[in-house]
């Protein structure tokens, strides 16, 4: 199989015009009211429904409505009101922002089930929350992994036609909107790409093909002799048993405007492909082990949108690889290593191996001097299932040290329909972590196997302000803009929405 790179494509174009477009039969027409408009809703019921559908959709307390009228498929799309906010101050609630996303995006389903030519949308009363929403939703609803390297990956689609009553449309805007679409779709590709094409090399060759020539960018690989050099123990630990060598690839980011705050790191997890090392994984946890990357995958994706929004404050972005394979030099339970901070880690477990990755590239990171010394360092990683049956799939643990940055991080999760949920570190759990062979060993049994896999995590920032993401970075079904299991990009629109606060 050929690895290919995602198109940068899209699919619907934007107009002012009053004057109806001329659109080939069958078209669909999608109505969005940013507010609840019930004389105009009541119009277009009158004026599209079939007869024996007006009084229902007339009386129906529904936010979406549907019919079939003369012209094609009608949806009326219209929160009446948001429900009341009775506890955890709204934080798991939805926003404007994600609930208009998933109704919009949800809707390319019906797209070849009506073997639409065209979808014309008509925008009413929409905030900018409304229109990324929309742009955003139906971006993402539309990849396709199958067809997502082809030149025109939407040709199986509908044109669509967004209109916004007469209104003039920021078109920088729209570009930023597009930026974030592609961003969270580039962290959905990579981790659905297979680890026969997917390894820490060819994952290195995908980062120079994206960013060797952007100008804002510059980066830099570190190679296993690299790592070797810099007292990088853990991790070459974790990635010697493989054919593929681990690396860890920095992507520097220096806007072209001069901005005197320093820059915020973000690290992402690697793993290309899990088996558990010599502590093997059971055939049913081992099946999805590719997502094993999906921290470095959001990572990847954070610093692509950086570069084409011109964020406008410097950020780095670490990507931790290696591939945790079963071989004759693969590292060993009860093995000591020495991680690049000069700790000394007992192995307990070879299945624990991406928080030792990261606790050498975070290391990398907050050891920045000068101009280039973290402000704030974030990590991003699938490393427990212990968080999944704490907080199921769709929110991910947010551990920090700092409570304003995780306050941020919290608030930004809402208002991106990307959640989160602080968690606590317990600093007595820390007591099962000591061993008399070493500082500390990298797990440990029983449980709140999240909460220590976080407290081993602090030991390697060196105080800096951090936050901790553990995500798992996968839909495991068909549901709102995600039209098929697999990756979702969690927590890109998080982390897009947590720098935009911050300009």
């Amino acid at each position: 199989m050929e690895l290919k790179l995602l198109s940068q494509n899209h699919f619907f174009s934007t107009s002012t015009s009053k004057k109806k477009e001329s659109l080939k039969a069958p078209t669909g027409y999608v109505y969005v009211f940013g507010e609840s408009r019930l004389k105009e809703i009541a119009k277009l019921i009158q004026e599209l429904a079939p007869p024996w559908q007006k009084e229902s959709l007339a009386q129906s307390k529904k936010d979406v409505l549907h019919f079939v009228s003369e012209k094609g498929p009608v949806w009326i799309i219209s929160k009446r009101e948001w429900p009341r906010v009775v506890s955890h101050g709204g934080q798991l609630e939805d926003s404007v922002y994600s609930w208009y996303r998933d109704q919009l995006g949800s809707l390319v389903s019906f797209f070849k089930a009506y073997h639409l030519k065209s979808f014309r949308v008509e925008l009413s009363h929409a905030s900018p929350e409304i229109e990324k929403a929309l742009i955003v939703g139906l971006d993402l609803a539309a990849y396709s992994f199958k067809t997502a390297h082809e030149a025109d990956p939407y040709i199986d689609l509908p044109s669509i036609h967004i209109n916004k009553a007469g209104v003039e449309w920021d078109h920088s805007q729209i570009k930023k909107y597009q930026a974030d679409a592609l961003a969270i779709n580039w962290a959905r590709h990579l981790v659905n790409l297979p680890p026969n094409l997917l390894n820490p090399t060819t994952f290195q060759e995908i980062a120079e093909k994206v960013f060797s020539k952007r100008k804002s960018i510059k980066l830099e690989v570190w190679n296993a002799n690299r790592l070797e050099k810099e007292g990088m123990g853990l991790h070459l630990a974790v990635g010697q048993g493989s054919q593929n060598p681990p690396c860890m690839i920095h992507l520097r980011y220096r806007p072209k405007s001069k901005s005197s705050q320093a820059p915020v790191a973000f690290v992402g997890k690697g793993i290309t492909f899990d088996t558990g090392g010599l502590d093997i994984k059971p055939s049913s946890g081992m099946r999805l082990m590719k997502k094993d990357m999906g921290g470095a995958a959001s990572i990847f994706g954070m610093a692509l949108w950086a570069e084409l929004t011109n964020y406008p404050h410097a950020l780095d972005f670490y990507l931790g690889l290696a591939e945790n394979s079963v071989g004759s030099r693969s590292f060993r339970p009860s093995d000591v290593l020495i991680a690049r901070n000069g700790m000394a880690v007992e192995i307990h477990n070879t299945d624990a191996e991406g928080r030792l990755v990261l606790a050498d590239v975070l290391d990398v990171a907050v050891t920045q001097k000068g101009k280039n010394e973290p402000s704030t360092v974030i990590n991003v990683a699938t490393l427990t299932g212990a968080i999944k049956v704490a907080l199921g799939a769709d929110v991910a643990g947010l551990f920090s040290n700092h409570d304003e940055l995780a306050e941020e991080l919290s608030i930004a999760g809402q208002r991106a329909g990307d959640l989160n949920w602080r968690m606590p570190l317990v600093s007595k759990y820390t007591q099962g972590m000591i061993t008399p062979f070493a500082d500390i060993v990298n797990a440990v049994d029983g449980f709140g196997g999240s909460i220590t896999a976080a407290l081993f995590l602090e030991k390697f920032v060196r105080q800096k302000p951090w936050a901790h993401l553990d995500v798992y970075c996968w839909a495991d079904k068909a549901q709102g803009v995600y039209g098929f299991s697999g990756g979702n990009g969690q927590p890109v629109q998080c982390l897009i929405e947590f720098l935009r606060a911050r300009v």
